[in-house]
């Protein structure tokens, strides 16, 4: 194997011409129990259920196997993100009398062992484990329906009982005047700079944007960020969205929200955005430009039409709650169905899809209790209902908000940023949802996904003894909030 699986081993093998199978026996034939397209987290999630239900499965990938997360995403971009804390940090901490002066860098070396640690883990974690799947292989090749029954990989056809369509999704770039002309970047080449740029424009305000934000700010990048929306993470709740930009902007990244971008030049080295601003003009310009608008299905060229396959106008693949697209034998899972784009969630509607294609049963994904995070400093991790979400789907609700200055460890250890808001049906006193903005909040936030899957309420949190002093204690207190005011608390009050 060469390349770390992004080509396939040359030379003929028991199952037809090259340079197709890269793993695997063909076991007699093209026709598989299940054929997944795609080999990241929904399609390896999809391998694994169905390898241990005894399935013969095939799976199918273009790209990098491991897909998104591990190859240009959550694996590489939190790594960057922690040398650049550890370097920001280092230098602007709340301790007296800790002075660390000397700023040492070497931007190249950091990328480097950034790439050793993808192509390691994708061995490791996602190489290693599908050898290991009994009754599975793995094929290279661009996969298109001919049929519902039916998909071409290169000059093969392989014939399935049961597709799961699970091909991820690429950078979405938003059109506007100017933009072919520019040498800008997207999410997957700006984990691979080999130049640490001065300046940054950054076009976007949510996960993607902010994260890429505030870690080139670390490294020592001057930033701008332009967001279309009247206020940066618009979907999280807003007292999260306004406290985690004046942090941002605290630490010397310059946003403008209610942009509009009109056009874009390259000129000479610098990129240059022409935009409204709250509707007045404004020129932009910096060394790099990054595109950090989203992200889109993969779905071009798999001529899903051919097997009754509908999408929605957004481009995403149509599933219904078992992950069953409108082809009676095809599921899908993972980012090529849309929102939650996370790997998590893609991992849960692989394993889901796999069950209900083989076994006939109807499970359904639980999406209220999937939890999100933003790894900024401080970061944002959520679960359940909004305040705006609850009210919206009926609900009666009380929500309250604790800042993280009443939590004892935030003071201990001089990091008082954030806040948690939790949001409660007024009649149950059931958790609809927790909202943190706290550091290290995507750990904390399980105790808020294990209240809203199992529909806990305030006085099941309150009665939990908690270890003092933690962070965790956020969340107990934003439940004894609803009974108590906890400013006239001791520290372990119940």
């Amino acid at each position: 194997m060469t390349n770390e699986l992004t080509v396939p081993r040359m030379g003929k093998t028991d199952c037809g011409e090259p340079p197709l199978l890269l793993w695997g026996s063909c076991m007699g034939e093209d026709r598989f129990d299940l054929v997944i397209l795609g080999g990241g987290s929904a399609g390896f999630a999809a391998a694994i259920k169905a390898s241990g239900l005894g399935a013969k499965t095939a799976m199918v990938e273009s790209r990098t196997l491991g897909g998104t997360c591990v190859n240009v995403g959550c694996v590489p971009s939190k790594n960057l993100l922690s040398a650049g804390e550890l370097l920001y940090y280092a230098l602007n901490h709340g301790f007296k009398g800790v002075s660390l002066a000397q700023r040492s860098f070497d931007f190249n070396a950091v990328i480097e062992a950034k790439t050793r640690l993808v192509r390691g883990l994708r061995r490791r974690k996602y190489a290693k484990v599908l050898r290991a799947l009994p009754n599975v292989v793995l094929l290279k090749g661009q996969a298109r329906f001919k049929s519902n029954r039916e998909v071409f990989v290169g000059e093969r056809t392989l014939r399935g009982e049961r597709f799961i369509v699970a091909t991820g999704s690429s950078p979405r770039i938003v059109p506007f005047e100017g933009i072919g002309k520019v040498e800008y970047l997207t999410s997957d080449e700006a984990l691979s700079l080999r130049k640490l740029p001065d300046s940054m424009l950054i076009i976007g305000g949510r996960a993607l944007a902010l994260e890429f934000a505030q870690m080139y700010a670390h490294f020592g990048t001057k930033v701008t960020l332009l967001q279309r929306s009247p206020r940066i993470i618009p979907d999280e709740e807003p007292e999260i969205s306004g406290a985690l930009r004046g942090y941002l902007e605290e630490e010397g990244i310059e946003i403008h929200t209610g942009v509009t971008v009109k056009s874009a030049a390259q000129r000479g080295q610098e990129k240059a955005v022409i935009a409204l601003v709250k509707g007045r003009r404004r020129e932009f310009s910096a060394e790099q430009l990054l595109m950090a608008t989203g992200r889109k299905p993969n779905t071009e060229g798999l001529a899903l039409e051919q097997a009754g396959v509908e999408m929605a106008e957004s481009g995403a693949v149509k599933v219904n709650e078992e992950m069953r697209t409108t082809a009676s034998n095809v599921w899908a899972a993972g980012d090529v169905i849309g929102e939650p784009m996370l790997e998590t969630a893609a991992a849960k509607e692989g394993a889901v899809a796999a069950e209900n294609a083989l076994t006939g049963s109807h499970r359904k994904v639980d999406f209220l209790s999937i939890p999100r995070a933003i790894f900024t400093s401080p970061q944002v991790a959520t679960v359940g209902y909004t305040d705006r979400e609850a009210n919206e789907r009926g609900y009666r609700c009380a929500c309250n908000t604790v800042p993280m200055s009443e939590v004892p460890k935030a003071e201990v250890i001089g990091d008082t940023h954030g806040l948690v808001k939790m949001v409660v049906e007024t009649e149950t006193e059931r958790v609809l949802g927790v909202h943190l903005l706290a550091p290290d909040a995507g750990d904390l936030i399980m105790e808020g996904v294990y209240a809203v899957k199992y529909r806990l309420t305030v006085d099941d949190i309150i009665d939990t003894v908690h270890v003092f002093p933690t962070l965790a204690e956020a969340i107990k207190l934003a439940a004894t909030s609803f009974r108590a005011d906890i400013t006239k608390l001791t520290c372990c009050a119940e």
